[in-house]
């Protein structure tokens, strides 16, 4: 591995959920429970206008994780597939950083109150950045090897952020 300056980053504020100990694995925008981006007071005015977006990027720091990265993991809903870390969305990676897409419901001062995030409570939130659709959506996009997988029902599952057994 080669020797690369240390990157340091300052959360902009942190992340509020219900999530103690647990939470989903993808967001679930159904979920009408309180959710919202608690940001520093000099942030505030960095918000003017996102609020005429139906959708955000949530950058986070995944500050919980205490699993160790591996380059070739199984997703838990996919358990007799092995992929490399990087073909994958564990959340343990080298630079543990997470990315949901989530509505935004409102924004309140510096609050930004959203549909469901699956993060735990007080996760450091490091930035926000808005989904425009004629950008960020992709008709050609394609599942990857997801989309070799027999079950489609469970993988949808998975897909819309749904609890459901395993």
């Amino acid at each position: 591995m080669r020797n690369m300056d240390n990157l340091n980053f300052s959360p902009i504020g942190n992340i509020k959920t219900p999530y103690q100990d647990s939470a989903p694995y993808q967001p679930v925008d159904t979920d009408d429970q309180e959710f919202f981006l608690q940001l520093e007071p000099e942030y505030a005015t960095g918000l003017k206008d996102l609020d005429s977006f139906t959708y955000i990027y949530v950058l986070y720091y995944i500050d919980r994780l205490k699993a160790t990265p591996k380059m070739e993991v199984s997703p838990p809903w996919a358990t007799s597939q092995k992929v490399g870390l990087f073909a994958s969305r564990s959340p343990a990676r080298p630079n543990p950083i997470g990315l949901s897409v989530v509505r935004v419901k409102k924004i309140v001062g510096h609050r930004v109150y959203t549909s469901g995030l699956d993060v735990f409570d007080n996760t450091p939130l490091l930035d926000i950045k808005p989904y425009i659709n004629d950008l960020d959506s992709k008709c050609d996009a394609n599942n990857g090897w997801v989309q070799s997988m027999d079950d489609d029902e469970h993988l949808a599952l998975h897909i819309q952020g749904i609890p459901h057994d395993y």
